[in-house]
């Protein structure tokens, strides 16, 4: 048996050590099958795989995450004028706006118009020489966050022009008279610019755009001059029926030559105002009924001149690059602000009410399904603001991280979906009653707005996360991808054949170092910390090893045809998506200090996102192959099975204790929530304080109630029969029936005359 060992050792040794054997027994069939193998991309599926940055997802998909260098990531703050502008600005808008009026009306007033114009509501991302604000990434979030929580319809009106439009398209690629003309003017308020790149039958595949701009000769201010005949029909287009400037997507073509001998140019961007002849805006959808405006845009043989072109001439044809690498600020920054904003305002108001809210005589948030809920909330919470933060972070470091800000979208704002159901659950009949005292209905009803947005949540699981990740993540790939797309096919060979021999070490590296750290439960796991988040660290390691083994796997099981294995690759980009989740949580925790009480929102949100990385590999072995594989997938990932489990029952009761109670915990949990007593969280949070303030008066009264002395079938004839028969005194019972009526005010819901509804 030794000798059987030692020829197979030295056969081994011989293959992949004498590179004349190497390159004909192993790199040339291999290199043969890469070829045939390769995913056939279409030029805008390329032009998405090359653009945007490597950041710490290609440390997790590497399977060797060096936690240290997570900890030196500068995490970005705010300076003292953002700071500022959130104190002020914000703070005043917040107080102009009324939500439900604006939802009943479809509509900002004026005034709130005229005010995010007059403070540069618009200008976010503008630079001061053009007379924005030239804010960091993290304050456009947390401005945006922060004007959510009070009205989403609001945010949605700021986010727009400061994400994916004219204002960032020109910045990274407009021509300097382009951006001296039109960035004051949008800076300013005078223009206000809509992106339109949606149409009928074209949503997520941008290839299918069916609007042209063809290439020829037309009159302009009274010359003739070489231009763009332009025919569009968009939907799903936010502000486009008020805005002034309109930012347009359409594929190009030069059918006689005007330009080159490419007749086919591509997908092209353009920038018209939208007085000139021949466009149509004005008319309007109703997203979830919704008070942002949305709507519809058309043109017919609408000619503009070629210096109308985003970045002028030279950038025709670049449209779709352009638009991909400039996704970040949409991806990574609006729509993670909203989802977090949901989070913070559902943890701030269902903490609360479920403490004021009784049935059977205590308070709901006593009962442990109720606690559930609360625990859901509020590490999903924590797990927000803790991504929203590291996301915005890369973007501050001038990259464009677009497997990241993929991630972001897409598990934030489906995080944000599981909060606000869960904190309707808990407000029952209260949230559903439509009025100015509700505050959760209108975000319940906005959620499928981020949802569906900037790419729906199907194409960005299924196709996205992974389908870049796997290739612009991988250390080899895209090489081995070059050298087999090589003109010269013996060269491609000779490039390719280094590349093979460190891609099969690097895999062979990673599958033997997750088995190893499943056998011993990720002991010998890298882990730059001690104490209650260390063994963390060391299971996000053993999942990162399993991650880059079973990437490898697949890609060599199904070559090109694993971006059609959509369920198999959107399980894999699970896993990515929640080592990356994780790595925010930890990051957050270590930034804050070690912050020790919240201990328990960091433990439920690592644990339930190292419960999902595994119920993804699990489900990923389970259908990726033959029985073979299949027990070589699962020996190496689950050699003594899968033990991980959702946080345990004292971990969400520890959560839900912090929410319902008044302390620094739910202030650091929920500060982007704006309290306003004109929609009901500021009635909600006086009389949380109330209660607070009540509880020891709250003890004796129920105690007075348990021993009978007292009688009453309601709250209030409680405290009226102990004042009666002197069990309280006078201070006890003020405190008392000021928290009393504070709490009947709580749970009041909004009731209308039938004249109202006619």
């Amino acid at each position: 048996m030794s000798w059987l060992f030692i020829l197979i050792l030295v056969a081994i040794i011989v293959v992949f050590g004498v590179r004349d054997i190497r390159m004909n027994i192993i790199t040339r069939p291999v290199f043969k099958w890469f070829k045939k193998a390769l995913p056939p991309l279409s030029q805008t599926e390329r032009d998405a795989m090359e653009a945007g940055d490597i950041w710490w997802d290609g440390e997790l998909f590497r399977g060797n995450p060096n936690w240290h260098t997570l900890h030196q990531y500068a995490t970005t703050t705010l300076s003292s004028e953002e700071r500022e502008f959130i104190d002020n600005q914000v703070a005043n808008l917040c107080a102009m706006l009324d939500d439900d009026e604006i939802t009943r009306n479809q509509d900002l007033s004026e005034p709130v118009w005229q005010y995010l114009k007059d403070q540069g509501f618009f200008a976010l991302i503008i630079p001061k020489e053009h007379g924005g604000h030239e804010f960091s990434a993290l304050a456009n979030s947390t401005i945006v966050a922060k004007i959510a929580t009070k009205s989403l319809s609001a945010a949605v009106t700021v986010m727009v022009p400061n994400s994916l439009g004219p204002a960032e398209l020109l910045l990274h690629y407009g021509t300097l008279e382009q951006q001296s003309h039109w960035l004051p003017k949008l800076a300013k308020g005078e223009e206000l610019p809509c992106f339109a790149l949606t149409a009928p039958d074209a949503g997520s595949d941008a290839g299918a755009i069916p609007d042209t701009g063809i290439v020829c000769k037309g009159e302009y201010q009274g010359e003739e001059v070489l231009g763009l005949r332009l025919n569009w029909s968009k939907r799903y287009i936010t502000l486009a029926p008020k805005a002034t400037v309109l930012g347009l997507a359409f594929k190009m073509f030069d059918p006689d030559g005007l330009l080159g001998h490419t007749k086919n140019i591509g997908i092209t961007c353009a920038l018209i105002p939208t007085d000139h002849p021949g466009v149509k805006t004005g008319m309007r959808h109703k997203p979830m009924n919704m008070g942002f405006l949305n709507g519809t845009t058309t043109g017919e043989d609408v000619f503009i001149p070629l210096d109308w072109i985003i970045g002028g001439e030279v950038q025709a044809g670049n449209g779709w690059r352009m638009l991909v690498e400039c996704l970040s600020a949409g991806r990574g920054i609006s729509l993670p602000a909203l989802s977090t904003a949901t989070g913070h305002l559902s943890a701030r108001t269902s903490g609360a009410y479920a403490a004021l809210r009784q049935q059977f005589g205590v308070a709901i948030g006593e009962f442990e399904g109720v606690q559930e809920a609360l625990a859901r909330i509020g590490g999903l919470t924590y797990q927000l603001e803790a991504t929203r933060v590291l996301t915005a972070t890369a973007i501050d470091q001038k990259l464009s991280p677009s497997v990241i800000t993929a991630i972001a979208k897409y598990h934030m704002t489906e995080m944000g979906r599981q909060v606000i159901n869960d904190a309707l659950d808990i407000h029952a009949g209260k949230g559903i009653q439509m009025g100015p005292s509700n505050y959760l209905a209108h975000c319940y009803m906005g959620t499928p707005v981020s949802i569906t947005v900037e790419g729906a949540n199907i194409l960005t699981r299924n196709l996205m996360i992974f389908g870049q990740g796997a290739i612009r993540c991988h250390p080899y790939v895209l090489d081995e991808m070059a050298a087999a797309a090589h003109e010269d096919g013996e060269k491609g060979v000779k490039e390719f054949d280094p590349l093979l021999c460190q891609h099969i070490l690097y895999s062979a590296s990673n599958g033997a170092m997750a088995f190893v750290h499943a056998l011993t439960c990720s002991y010998f796991a890298r882990t730059p910390v001690g104490g209650a988040t260390a063994q963390y660290y060391r299971y996000l390691g053993r999942f990162s090893r399993a991650l880059a083994f079973c990437s490898d796997i697949a890609m060599l099981r199904f070559g090109g045809e694993l971006k059609r294995k959509e369920m198999l690759s959107a399980r894999l980009g699970d896993v990515l998506s929640h080592l990356y989740l994780a790595s925010a949580v930890l990051k957050r925790f270590e930034d804050e200090g070690h912050q020790h009480a919240d201990l328990p929102f960091v433990q439920y949100s690592l644990e339930r996102s190292l419960y999902l990385c595994a119920k993804a590999f699990d489900e990923f072995i389970a259908n990726v192959g033959g029985l073979a594989l299949r027990s070589l997938l699962r020996l190496v990932v689950f050699p003594l099975g899968n033990h991980f489990k959702m946080p345990k029952d004292e971990v969400a009761k520890a959560v839900a204790k912090h929410m319902t109670q008044v302390g620094v915990v739910r202030e650091r949990l929920t500060h982007l929530c704006v309290v306003d007593e004109n929609n009901g969280t500021g009635v909600l949070e006086e009389a949380l304080e109330a209660q607070h303030q009540a509880a020891s008066a709250y003890k004796s009264l129920n105690k007075l109630k348990r021993e009978k002395e007292i009688r009453g079938l309601t709250v209030s004839e409680l405290i009226e029969d102990a004042k009666e028969k002197e069990k309280i005194g006078e201070e006890e019972y003020d405190l008392l029936i000021k928290a009393e009526e504070l709490r009947q005010q709580v749970i009041a819901v909004n009731v209308f005359d039938a004249d109202e509804f006619a």
